[in-house]
Parts: structure tokens; C-alpha cells; sequence
């Protein structure tokens, strides 16, 4: 997940990817998110993507700073939210060894740190903390690998979407499957996506000077894992981690 291939999904940016805003029809994110906002802090948006975040944000807080690895991403979201005078956009990679950036008092990040790429992704995380002033909140919203195994035994055991099955083509392929799930990397339609331990998610937080408050499920439907899920598949329903954290 390069920024070449950001770019070139975001055209189709709605289409090809998951709406976490849509789908989690608890609130715990926008909750989480108007349990620190104000009108005199600022808030950075990492990995805004075509801006969906954006009009909460924007109204929520004074000023919003929306950065995205994606060129195209942002001058989508220039146009969406253009009646939204107090939000800056800057092309930005998080995951780059320098980088330059304006520190805000809040920080949402919603699966952005989705790359294989071990390095990329310390870089990242080592990232969020610079992005912070002293003391801020980050938001941090990851995909769960507790869920996507979960998932993945259901799907076996009950031949759920039986024609939609994973078709692994090679000894090569089954190869960087099985060394990918090490890392908690799993293809998602074809692509190579890291996912979260909770304990995981904890960790690395607590290594790049945060204090964890909570992490909590954010659940989905059965029917944005399976297109024909099961009438008796009921809870636990397949969920994404949000984490709320201080800078120490």
C-alpha cells in the first residue's frame, strides 16, 4: 500500500474502500471524538482520504489540519469540503524516516496504518507522537486480527460465500501467506493488510510514549465480512479496535 496505489484507487476511493463512518452504527468513534472536542483545540486528521471526517471535524474543533500520502485523495477532499474554511490540507507520508508536521492538540487516525511494510509502519506509529502536543489525544481506529481469524473460521466451517473463497495460485503465494499471518498481515480482496492484536495495538502505543485510556470494538454487520452471511450468525459480530491514548 504504496501512494501509487492510493492514487490510483481514489477515484473510486467510495467504492473500493471500507466506510468506517457508515458502518459503525454504535457512535463509539464520533463519541469518542465529541468527548474532546473544542472549539479552542485543533485537531489533525491522518489519512483523511476523500475527507469524510472532515465536516465533523471541522465543525467540532477550530482548526483541522487533514493530511494524506494521496494527492488526488486530498484535492477530493478539497472539493467535498470546501464550505469549510478552518481545515488545511498537506500531502503527507507518514510512514517517510523525516517529516515535518504541525502538532495539534487532538489526533484521529481511522485505518490508515494498514501497509506490510514492518518499517513503514514503526515509522508511522513513531509518527502519531509527533503530531500530538504534549498531553493530546489520539483516536486511533485499526483492523482486528482477533476478527479477521474469527472470521476466517467461520467461513471454513460453514463454507460461508463458498464461490468467494481465497484461490492461492502458487507455492509462492502460500508461501507469503503463511509469513505474512506471522506479522498479522492478511490480504484483503488481494492486498496485503496488516491487522491488530489488541495486546499488540497496546504495545506499540505504549512504546511510542502514549498512555492507553481504553480500547474498545467497534462492531460491524456480518454482512460487510460475507455477502450471504448465515441467518443464525449473530454476536460476537466482527469489529475493528479504537484506542484512545495520551501523550505522555
Amino acid at each position: 500500500m504504496d501512494r501509487n496505489y492510493w492514487e490510483r484507487i481514489a477515484p473510486n476511493y467510495s467504492e473500493e474502500i471500507f466506510d468506517v463512518l457508515k458502518n459503525d452504527t454504535s457512535g463509539k468513534i464520533v463519541g469518542a471524538i465529541e468527548e474532546v472536542a473544542s472549539k479552542e483545540k485543533t485537531v489533525t486528521d491522518i489519512g483523511c482520504a476523500i475527507g469524510k471526517w472532515i465536516p465533523l471535524l471541522a465543525t467540532a474543533f477550530k482548526y483541522v489540519v487533514a493530511t494524506d500520502i494521496s494527492a488526488i485523495n486530498l484535492d477530493i477532499a478539497k472539493e467535498k469540503c470546501k464550505d469549510y474554511p478552518n481545515v488545511e490540507y498537506q500531502r503527507m507520508d507518514m510512514s517517510a524516516y523525516t517529516l515535518t508536521v504541525t502538532p495539534c492538540d487532538v489526533a484521529v487516525c481511522i485505518n490508515a496504518i494498514l501497509t506490510d511494510n514492518l518499517k513503514k509502519r514503526i515509522n508511522f506509529f513513531q509518527s502519531l507522537n509527533i503530531c500530538l502536543n504534549q498531553g493530546g489525544t489520539l483516536i486511533l481506529v485499526v483492523p482486528s486480527l482477533e476478527s479477521k481469524l474469527y472470521t476466517n473460521i467461520i467461513a471454513n466451517r460453514w463454507n460461508v460465500d463458498d464461490d468467494h473463497k481465497e484461490k492461492i495460485e502458487s507455492v509462492e503465494k502460500a508461501y507469503a501467506l503463511a509469513k505474512n499471518i506471522k506479522q498479522g498481515v492478511t490480504d484483503i480482496d488481494n492486498v496485503p493488510t496488516k491487522h491488530y492484536l489488541k495486546e499488540e495495538l497496546e504495545l506499540l502505543l505504549k512504546l511510542d510514549g502514549f498512555t492507553v485510556d481504553r480500547v474498545e470494538k467497534i462492531n460491524y454487520t456480518w454482512k460487510t465480512e460475507f455477502n450471504n452471511p448465515p441467518k443464525w450468525l449473530d454476536e460476537p459480530h466482527p469489529w475493528d479496535w479504537m484506542c484512545v491514548a495520551r501523550k505522555d
